[in-house]
C-alpha cells in the first residue's frame, strides 16, 4: 500500500502499516481522481461498509481474503464509519480523528487549488496544550492555545476564541480544520495579523451531568479568558478580543458576542446559527441586532458564512429573513460544500486576514 498519512494528525510520522507477519497489509490510497482505495483485513467477517452518514459503499472479499475497493467519499475532510458485520469498528491502519463524540476514521483527500493549508517549507507555529482550572464546572478544563512562529513574549498580541462543533472537541481545529497550518501560510504572505488562537472544549459539562450546551459560554467569560490574559502577553481590550466558531461553536459565538459586546468586537459563525439550532423562544441575547447603532458600534465585523449544500441551510435562510430590514451590518459569505470541514476551513481561511485589520 502507498504510505500516505497526515503528517500531524498521525500518532506516528512515519508508521508501518501492520507487521508483515501478522496484521498483513492494509490502509488506504489516494487515487488520482479523487477517489480513495481502501484495503483492510477483517478475518470471518461477512461484509465491509464504509458507511458515510447513511451513505454506504461495500468493500469487496479478494483472493487473499483482504476487503477492498475504490470509494469516492467527496474532496477535503471526510469522515466516516467503517462497518464490519454491520458494527462500528475503528482500523488503526486508517487515520483517525475526534467526532460523534467518538474517535472515527477519516480521509483527507486533497482539493485542486486549495492548497494553502500545506505544510510547506515556511514557518510555522506552536499549538500548546493547557489545562485551567474552572470555578464553573468545578474541575480543570483544557485548552489548545496557537502561537504565531514568530512569537515574542516581549510583544502584546491580540486573541481569537474558536469554536468547534458538536459531538468534537478543543482538537477539531488543528486536526481537522488545519487553522494552524492555515494562519502559518497567510503569515507567511503577509495576510493576517500575528495573534494568538484559543481553541476550548465546548461540550465541556458541570461535575455529574450530560453535557450542558451552554456551560462553555459561562466557562469563556468566567475562566478561560481570565487564564489566558493571565498566562500570555495579549493584548485585553475588546477591539484585540475576538471570538468565531462552527455549528454548535457558531451559536455558542453568537450568544457569548451579542451578550458581551463589551469584550468582543469581532465575531465569526461558520455554518452560523445566530439562534439555536432547534428552534425554540425568542432568545435575549438576539435583542442587540435590533439596536443598529448600538450592534454596529460594537463589532468591526460580524462575519456569517455557510456552505450552499448545508443541511441546515433552511435555518440559515431563516436566520436571513429574520434580519431582513434591520440595521445591523452583517458580513455574510456562502462557499460550495456542506456541513464539514471543507467549508469550515474556507471560512477560516477567508475571515482570519479580517481579524484586527485597522480601518
Amino acid at each position: 500500500m502507498n504510505k500516505q498519512w497526515p503528517l500531524d494528525t498521525a500518532v506516528s510520522f512515519d508508521p508501518y502499516f501492520g507487521e508483515p507477519d501478522h496484521d498483513g497489509e492494509q490502509g488506504y490510497v489516494l487515487l488520482p481522481d479523487g477517489r480513495v482505495h481502501f484495503r483492510l483485513l477483517a478475518p470471518g467477517a461477512r461484509e465491509v461498509v464504509i458507511d458515510q452518514f447513511g451513505a454506504r459503499f461495500p468493500l469487496f472479499q479478494g483472493a487473499d481474503g483482504a476487503w477492498e475497493g475504490d470509494v469516492d467519499l467527496g474532496l477535503g475532510f471526510k469522515y466516516f464509519f467503517l462497518k464490519i458485520d454491520g458494527a462500528d469498528m475503528l482500523s488503526p491502519y486508517l487515520p483517525i480523528g475526534y467526532g460523534c463524540c467518538r474517535p472515527m476514521n477519516f480521509v483527507d483527500v486533497p482539493v485542486p487549488g486549495e492548497d494553502w493549508d500545506a505544510l510547506g517549507d515556511i514557518p510555522h507555529g506552536a499549538v500548546t496544550r493547557r489545562v485551567f482550572p474552572s470555578a464553573y464546572t468545578g474541575k480543570p478544563e483544557v485548552c489548545l492555545v496557537y502561537t504565531p512562529p514568530a512569537f515574542d513574549p516581549s510583544k502584546r498580541y491580540p486573541v481569537l476564541y474558536l469554536q468547534h462543533g458538536y459531538g468534537e472537541n478543543e482538537t477539531g481545529w488543528v486536526y481537522q480544520g488545519h487553522v494552524g497550518r492555515i494562519a502559518d501560510r497567510l503569515l507567511h504572505e503577509g495576510r493576517m495579523a500575528e495573534m494568538l488562537i484559543v481553541m476550548g472544549n465546548g461540550m465541556t459539562q458541570t461535575a455529574g451531568d450530560a453535557p450542558v450546551f451552554d456551560a462553555f459560554t459561562h466557562v469563556l467569560v468566567q475562566d478561560l479568558i481570565p487564564f489566558i490574559e493571565a498566562q500570555y502577553p495579549v493584548l485585553t481590550d475588546k477591539w484585540h478580543r475576538a471570538m468565531a466558531g462552527l455549528s454548535m461553536g457558531s451559536y455558542q459565538t453568537s450568544r457569548v458576542t451579542l451578550t458581551h459586546p463589551e469584550l468582543f468586537g469581532w465575531a465569526g459563525l461558520f455554518s452560523g446559527f445566530l439562534r439555536s439550532p432547534w428552534g425554540g423562544e425568542e432568545e435575549p441575547h438576539l435583542a442587540l441586532l435590533r439596536d443598529g447603532e448600538r450592534f454596529n458600534a460594537s463589532f468591526r465585523l460580524f462575519y456569517r458564512a455557510m456552505g450552499t449544500e448545508d443541511q441546515f441551510f433552511d435555518r440559515f435562510a431563516g436566520d436571513d429573513a429574520m434580519l431582513a430590514g434591520l440595521p445591523a451590518r452583517i458580513l455574510r459569505r456562502t462557499f460550495p460544500g456542506g456541513h464539514d470541514w471543507s467549508v469550515w476551513r474556507r471560512c477560516i481561511h477567508d475571515f482570519l486576514p479580517m481579524l484586527f485589520a485597522e480601518g
